[in-house]
C-alpha cells in the first residue's frame, strides 16, 4: 500500500438499483415491511374479558339473587364493586398499550435504498425485496439481505442472537433486519421484508392466548369451593327452618340473603385496588406494567430466567484487565465514561501500561461522545470503543494523541488476517507501526520479533483469559526510521494483551441476591458464547465457578439441567420455558432482543427493557422497564408478594364473618333463638364489613421480612398454609360471641336480636383492625377511617328511626351498649392472639442442591 493510500477502507462500486415503480409494485405485491400489526382492540372486548373473571361471574350470580329478593341496595352495591373493577382493569390495559405505542414511535427507523441510480432515504416500511439498502455506520439494517459489497463492515446483532460481540460481514453474508452497523460500510441486496425476515419469523412463534396467572387459578379455586358450600349450607338453613314452620317466603329470603352474605364480594374490588396501588408504585419505579395480575404474578416467582446482554450485563464493552510482559493492571469504571482508573498489580510496570494503551487509542478508528445528558456513547466498533475509554481512565486524550502522533498509512482489519495496522509520524520525523488483532492471529515469530518463550506466555496468558469470557486482543508495535511505502506486519515488539467484556451492571449483583435471599433461582439464558455466559454468571452468583454450562449447540446438551445455558436459539429458549414451566415453577423471564420475544411471551411474566429493548420485546412482555434497572424487578416480586398477603388478609376477615354469619343463623335455633338475625340485618351488615372496611384492607403495606422468605409452593390454595384453619377458629370467636350476647339478652328480657345484629357486626370490625400488617401504626389510614366510618353507620341501625324501621331494630341503652361492645373487641383480640399461637411454618429456601433433586426426580 502506497503511503497516504486508504483506500482499502473500501469503496462501492456504483449501482442502479430499483426503479421507483417497480419498488411501488413490490410494495403491493409484498406488502409493506414491518411485523404484522395486532389490530387494536374494541372496548367492548376489554369488558368482556374482564367480566370473564371467574369473582366477577360469582358477583353477577349474586346480583341476580338480590334482584330476585328486591334488595336494591345491595344489589346497587355488588354492581358497584363489578364496575369499578371492570374501569380499572379496562383502563390500565388501555394506558399500557398507549404507552406502548409511543415507545414504538420512537424507534420507527428509516432505510437508505438505491433507486433509479441514486441514493433515496425511504421510511423502513417501504424498503421492498431486491432493494439494494446502504448500509453506514449507526444504520439500522431495515431487512433481511444480502452483502453485495462490504469495506470493513461490522455489525451488532446481540438484539437478533444474543452475542455481545459485534460480527464482521463480507460480500455473501447474510444480515438481518433489526441489527445495527457499528463499523464500516456496504451496500446490501434485501431478500425478505416484513414476516419473512428473521425478525418476523422470531415474532410468530410469540402467538399464543394469555393464559390465567396463577392467582387468578387460585381465585377459581376458591370460588368453586365457595360457591359450593356456601349453598349447601344455606339450602341447610332453609331447611330447618320450614321444619320449624317458619314461612317459606321469609326463609328463602334469609337463605338468599345467606348467600350473598357468605360471596366475599369485595374480593375482586380487594384484587383490584391492590394490583393498582402495584402498578402506581411501580410506574413510579419507571416500570410500565402491561396487564394488573402480572403485578401479582411476580410475587409467586420461583424461578427468574434471564438474558444476559443489556439486561444483567451494561450491553457496552469495557477493559477490565490489561497484561504486560512485566506485570498486569486492573481497570475500573463501566460504560465509555472516562470516569474510572488504572489500579497497577506492579507501579514499576506504569510506564508498559501506558505504552499499551497509547498504541491502543492510536490503532483505533472508533470515538467516544458525550450526550447532553453526560452519558458517553461509542461511535464505531465497541471493542475499540473500550480501548479509548481504557486509555482516558489512563488520562490518555485521543485527540490529543492523534494530533501529536498522526496516521499516515494503514491496513485495516479482515476476517483473513484478524489484526489492524496503522503507521504514525513521530514528532522526530520517524514512524511508528502499530498493530492489534486476535492473539492467534498477532503472536507470531513472523510478525513478532521477541522471545518465543515471551510470545508462549503471552498465549498462555490469552488463552486463560480467554476461558474467562473475555475478549482478548494483543497490542504490538515497532518503530522505523521513515515512513515505509508499503505496511509491513513484522519486526514488531509485544506491547501486552487486553482483556475486554461486556461487564455486569453494577445494580444486577444486588438484585439477583434479593432474589436469592426470596428463594427466587435465577437462570441465565443466552445466545452468546459459553466462557462469556460463564463468566457473567460467577461474577454475579448465579452459579459456581465449576458448576455446568450447557452449550446448546453442543448435540445432544440443549436438555440438560443447568444454571446457565449457552448459545441458545430463539427456539430453544422457548423449550427450556416450557419445561420449567411443566415441572410446576412460576417463571419470570427479563429480555431485551428480538430473541427474547417468544421466551417472554410464554413465560408466565416477560420483563422486557425499555431503554434498549426491541420492539418485539416490548411488545412480548407483560412488564417493561423504562430504565432497564433490574432492581425494579425485585420491587415488583415484593409488590406482588404484598397483594398475595392481602388478599388472604381479606379472606380472613370476610370468610370468617360470613362463616360466622352462617353458624349463627345454623346453631340459633338449638339455642332457642328462632331466627337469630333478620334477612335485612344480615344484608346490612354484609355491606358495611365487606364494603370500605373490606377493601381498604386491600391497601395493607408489605409485612417487615416479606423478602426474606421463600415463595409459596406453586401448587399451594390460596387458602393453604393455615388459612381455612384461621377462618374456622375466629369464625368460632365469632359465633360465640353473637350467641353468647343474644342468648343473654333473651333470658333477661333485653331486645336481644338487636343485641345479636350489633355485636356480630362489631366483632368483624375488630377482625378488620386486627389483620393489619402494622397493628398500632398509622400505615394504612383508610382502613381506621372505613372501619370507623362503619362502626358509626351499624350504631345508626340502632338509633335512627328510619333505619330501625328498615332492618327491624331496637335501640339499646347505654349500659347495654357497652357491654356488647366490650365483648365485640373479643373480634380483634381473636386475630392477634391467633397470628401468635398459631403462626404458619415457613418453607426452608429451596437450596441449590434440592433443585438439582428436583430437576432429576421431574
Amino acid at each position: 500500500m502506497s503511503r497516504g493510500e486508504r483506500q482499502p477502507s473500501g469503496t462501492i462500486a456504483p449501482v442502479r438499483g430499483l426503479s421507483s415503480a417497480e419498488a411501488a409494485a413490490r410494495l403491493d405485491r409484498d406488502g409493506p415491511n414491518r411485523l404484522p400489526q395486532r389490530p387494536p382492540v374494541p372496548l367492548w372486548r376489554r369488558v368482556a374479558g374482564q367480566l370473564r373473571d371467574p369473582l366477577i361471574i360469582v358477583l353477577l350470580v349474586a346480583a341476580a339473587l338480590t334482584m330476585v329478593t328486591r334488595d336494591w341496595t345491595d344489589m346497587a352495591v355488588i354492581l358497584l364493586v363489578i364496575v369499578v373493577n371492570t374501569a380499572v382493569g379496562v383502563g390500565q390495559e388501555v394506558r399500557a398499550d398507549r404507552a406502548i405505542s409511543a415507545l414504538s414511535r420512537l424507534t420507527a427507523p428509516a432505510a437508505r435504498v438505491v433507486r433509479d441510480g441514486s441514493q433515496a432515504e425511504v421510511p423502513a416500511a417501504e424498503v421492498v425485496v431486491g432493494d439494494v439498502a446502504v448500509l453506514g455506520e449507526g444504520d439500522i439494517v431495515p431487512a433481511d439481505a444480502v452483502m453485495v459489497e462490504a469495506a470493513a463492515l461490522l455489525v451488532d446483532e446481540s438484539a437478533l442472537t444474543g452475542e455481545s460481540v459485534p460480527v464482521e460481514r463480507g460480500p455473501g453474508e447474510p444480515v438481518s433486519a433489526g441489527t445495527v452497523v457499528v463499523r464500516g460500510r456496504g451496500l446490501a441486496k434485501v431478500t425478505a421484508v416484513g414476516a419473512a425476515s428473521a425478525t418476523g419469523r422470531i415474532a410468530s412463534m410469540m402467538g399464543r392466548g394469555a393464559g390465567l396467572t396463577p392467582l387468578q387459578r387460585r381465585l377459581v379455586g376458591v370460588g368453586r369451593m365457595l360457591a359450593g358450600v356456601t349453598v349447601l349450607l344455606c339450602v341447610l338453613v332453609l331447611t330447618l327452618g320450614l321444619v320449624r314452620g317458619e314461612p317459606v317466603e321469609l326463609m328463602v329470603v334469609t337463605a338468599i340473603s345467606l348467600v350473598v352474605a357468605a360471596v366475599p364480594e369485595s374480593l375482586p374490588a380487594v384484587v383490584t385496588l391492590s394490583l393498582a396501588l402495584g402498578a402506581r408504585r411501580m410506574a413510579e419505579r419507571h416500570a410500565l406494567v402491561r396487564r394488573l395480575p402480572a403485578v401479582e404474578t411476580l410475587g409467586s416467582v420461583t424461578v427468574l430466567a434471564t438474558d444476559k446482554t443489556g439486561t444483567l450485563t451494561e450491553g457496552s464493552m469495557v477493559v477490565r484487565l490489561l497484561w504486560t510482559p512485566a506485570g498486569q493492571a486492573t481497570v475500573t469504571g463501566s460504560g465509555y465514561s472516562p470516569a474510572g482508573e488504572i489500579v497497577h498489580g506492579d507501579p514499576a510496570d506504569s510506564g508498559g501500561i501506558a505504552e499499551l494503551l497509547t498504541a491502543a487509542a492510536l490503532c483505533n478508528d472508533a470515538r467516544l461522545v458525550e450526550n447532553a445528558d453526560g452519558r458517553w456513547n461509542a461511535l464505531g466498533d465497541p471493542t475499540e470503543a473500550a480501548l479509548l475509554a481504557a486509555a482516558a481512565r489512563h488520562g490518555l486524550d485521543r485527540d490529543l494523541l492523534h494530533r501529536r502522533l498522526p496516521r499516515v498509512a494503514e491496513r485495516p482489519f479482515d476476517s483473513d488476517r484478524k489484526r489492524m495496522t496503522t503507521v504514525h509520524r513521530l514528532p522526530d520525523g520517524r514512524a511508528r507501526v502499530i498493530c492489534k488483532g486476535a492473539p492467534e492471529a498477532l503472536l507470531r515469530p513472523s510478525v513478532i520479533a521477541d522471545d518465543p518463550a515471551l510470545l508462549a506466555r503471552a498465549a498462555e496468558q490469552a488463552e486463560r483469559l480467554a476461558r474467562d469470557g473475555y475478549r482478548v486482543l494483543a497490542v504490538a508495535q515497532a518503530d522505523a526510521d521513515a515512513v515505509p511505502d508499503t505496511v509491513e506486519e513484522r519486526g514488531l515488539r509485544l506491547l501486552g494483551l487486553t482483556a475486554i467484556l461486556d461487564p455486569p451492571r453494577e445494580a444486577a449483583a444486588g438484585a439477583l441476591a434479593a432474589c436469592r435471599r426470596a428463594g427466587i433461582r435465577p437462570v441465565l439464558i443466552t445466545g452468546d458464547h459459553p466462557g462469556t455466559a460463564r463468566a457473567v454468571a460467577v461474577e454475579l452468583g448465579i452459579t459456581g465457578p465449576g458448576d455446568p454450562v450447557v452449550d446448546c449447540r453442543a448435540p445432544g446438551q440443549a436438555g440438560r439441567d443447568a444454571a446457565v445455558y449457552a448459545r441458545a436459539t430463539p427456539e430453544q429458549k422457548l423449550d427450556l420455558i416450557q419445561r420449567l414451566r411443566a415441572r410446576g415453577e412460576v417463571l419470570a423471564m427479563t429480555g431485551d432482543g428480538v430473541n427474547d420475544g417468544p421466551a417472554l411471551r410464554r413465560a408466565d411474566i416477560g420483563v422486557a427493557m425499555g431503554r434498549r429493548g426491541t420492539e418485539v420485546a416490548r411488545q412480548a412482555a407483560d412488564l417493561v422497564l423504562a430504565d432497564d434497572d433490574l432492581h425494579t424487578v425485585v420491587a415488583a416480586v415484593e409488590e406482588g408478594r404484598r397483594v398475595y398477603a392481602n388478599i388472604r388478609r381479606f379472606l380472613v376477615y370476610a370468610l370468617s364473618g360470613g362463616a360466622a354469619e352462617i353458624a349463627v343463623m345454623l346453631l340459633g335455633p338449638f339455642a332457642g333463638l328462632a331466627l337469630p338475625l333478620l334477612p335485612a340485618q344480615i344484608l346490612w351488615i354484609n355491606l358495611l364489613t365487606h364494603g370500605l372496611p373490606g377493601v381498604a384492607l386491600g391497601g395493607e403495606p408489605a409485612m417487615p421480612g416479606t423478602m426474606d422468605s421463600p415463595p409459596r409452593p406453586p401448587g399451594q390454595s390460596i387458602l393453604g398454609a393455615g388459612l381455612w384453619q384461621r377462618v374456622i377458629r375466629i369464625a368460632v370467636v365469632l359465633t360465640a360471641v353473637t350467641l353468647g350476647v343474644a342468648v343473654w339478652g333473651q333470658q333477661s328480657g333485653r331486645p336481644w336480636q338487636s343485641m345479636a345484629f350489633f355485636a356480630l357486626g362489631a366483632a368483624q370490625l375488630g377482625v378488620a383492625i386486627g389483620s393489619r400488617s402494622r397493628p398500632g401504626s398509622l400505615a394504612n389510614p383508610m382502613l381506621l377511617l372505613a372501619v370507623a366510618g362503619a362502626l358509626a353507620l351499624q350504631l345508626a341501625g340502632l338509633y335512627l328511626p328510619p333505619l330501625r324501621e328498615l332492618l327491624g331494630t331496637e335501640p339499646l341503652p347505654p349500659g347495654d351498649l357497652l357491654i356488647v361492645s366490650a365483648l365485640s373487641v373479643l373480634g380483634y383480640a381473636a386475630v392477634r392472639l391467633d397470628r401468635v399461637l398459631h403462626r404458619p411454618p415457613q418453607p426452608a429456601p429451596p437450596s441449590r442442591e434440592s433443585h438439582g433433586q428436583a430437576r432429576q426426580s421431574a
